[in-house]
C-alpha cells in the first residue's frame, strides 16, 4: 500500500460528489485515484481538479487497476451487492454507504463471502456513530455511570421527502439510521418492531406514506424504544435523542434544526470517512461492519411487515452470529 490511501469512489451522484468533495479538501493521507460511475459525464465532473484521477464506467477496471487501496461504495442500495463481492474477492477494503444491501438475503450473502475470507474488510456508512452525542450517549451506557439505560426515545424530522420516496422508505430509508443507532447506543440486538399511525398529513402525498408516524422497538434485555418521525415537516431537519437512566436522563441534539442531513452530520461524516482512512492504513477496519448492515437489514424487514399491520408487534429475526463478528 502507498504512503496515502489511493481510494476509488464508486458512484458519483449525490453521496458520492459529497464523499469526493471531503476526500480531496478534507481527509488527510488520502487521494482520489478512480471515480467510478455509469455516467462517464458525470464522472469527469466530478473528477474535475482532482489531478491523477481517472474516471471508469465499469468499477473492475479500477479495482484491477494496480491504482486503488479501497473502495467507497455510494452507489444506489441494489447495486452494493455487485460491487462489494467482487471487490471483497480483491481483498480491498470497503466503506459502502447505507444500506449494505436493501434485503437481509442478499446482506447474508455478503456476510458470508466475507466469513470465508477471516477478516473484515468492509465499514458500513452509519455515521451517526461517528456524532459526537451519539457518542456521549454510548458512553454513558457503557460505564453504566448513571445505571442501567431503560429507555429510549427519539425524533427524526425532514423538510419534505424526494418524489419516489414511498412508505416503505419511511423504514428502510429513514428509520433504518435509528435501527442501527438503537443498537450502537445499546450495545444489544432490537427484538421487535411495532408501527403506529394516525392522522396523516396534507404533505404526505407519495405513495403509501403515513406521516408523522411512531416506531416502537424492544431490545434484547427489555429497553424501550420509541421513534418519532415526520418526514414532510416542511421546516427543517432534526434529530434527536432521550436518553433514560435509572438515576439521569441525557438528551443530544435538541432544538437543533439544519436544513438537511448533511449539514447537521457533517462533522459525523468527516470523523466518519477519516477513521475509515487511518484503520485501513493500519490494515483493519474497525467501524460498524458487515454484521451491523444485515442485522439493520433485518430490522427494515420486520419494520416493514409492521407497517402492512399498524399496531402489530413483529419478531426481528436474525441467523446465528458468525464468529468473526464475535
Amino acid at each position: 500500500m502507498s504512503e496515502d490511501l489511493r481510494i476509488a469512489v464508486v458512484g458519483a451522484g449525490r453521496m458520492g460528489s459529497d464523499h469526493i468533495e471531503r476526500i480531496h479538501h478534507r481527509m488527510e493521507r488520502a487521494r482520489i485515484t478512480a471515480i467510478v460511475d455509469i455516467d462517464e459525464t458525470r464522472a469527469e465532473a466530478a473528477i474535475d481538479g482532482i489531478d491523477g484521477a481517472r474516471v471508469y464506467t465499469d468499477f473492475t477496471g479500477a479495482i484491477t487497476s494496480g491504482e486503488v487501496d479501497a473502495v467507497l461504495v455510494a452507489t444506489p442500495g441494489f447495486l452494493h451487492e455487485d460491487v462489494l463481492l467482487p471487490t471483497l474477492a480483491q481483498g480491498l477494503p470497503i466503506l459502502c454507504e447505507k444500506p449494505l444491501t436493501p434485503d437481509s438475503a442478499s446482506a447474508w450473502r455478503v456476510v458470508q463471502a466475507e466469513s470465508a475470507i477471516g477478516r473484515k474488510l468492509i465499514q458500513v456508512g452509519f455515521m451517526r456513530r461517528f456524532d459526537a452525542g451519539y457518542q456521549r450517549i454510548q458512553q454513558a451506557v457503557a460505564s453504566g455511570e448513571h445505571g442501567e439505560l431503560l429507555a429510549l426515545d427519539c425524533e427524526h424530522i425532514n423538510p419534505d421527502v424526494p418524489a419516489g420516496y414511498t412508505g416503505s422508505n419511511l423504514i428502510d430509508d429513514t428509520v433504518v439510521h435509528e435501527f442501527d443507532g438503537v443498537r450502537f447506543l445499546t450495545g444489544e440486538e432490537i427484538a421487535s418492531v411495532q408501527v403506529r399511525t394516525g392522522k396523516n398529513s396534507c404533505h404526505a402525498t407519495t405513495e403509501g406514506l403515513q406521516d408523522p408516524a411512531q416506531i416502537l422497538m424492544d431490545t434484547d434485555s427489555g429497553v424501550r424504544v420509541s421513534v418519532n418521525t415526520h418526514v414532510t415537516a416542511q421546516y427543517g431537519y432534526a434529530v434527536t435523542t432521550r436518553a433514560s437512566f435509572e438515576e439521569t436522563h441525557l438528551n443530544e441534539g435538541v432544538d437543533q434544526v439544519h436544513p438537511g442531513f448533511e449539514e447537521r452530520f457533517v462533522d459525523a461524516y468527516d470523523t466518519e470517512v477519516q477513521d475509515w482512512i487511518d484503520g485501513c492504513l493500519r490494515g483493519e477496519v474497525a467501524g460498524p461492519d458487515a454484521w451491523d448492515g444485515y442485522a439493520a437489514a433485518a430490522c427494515c424487514e420486520a419494520g416493514l411487515r409492521a407497517v402492512a399491520e399498524p399496531g402489530t408487534t413483529v419478531a426481528v429475526e436474525l441467523k446465528p452470529k458468525p464468529e468473526l463478528y464475535r
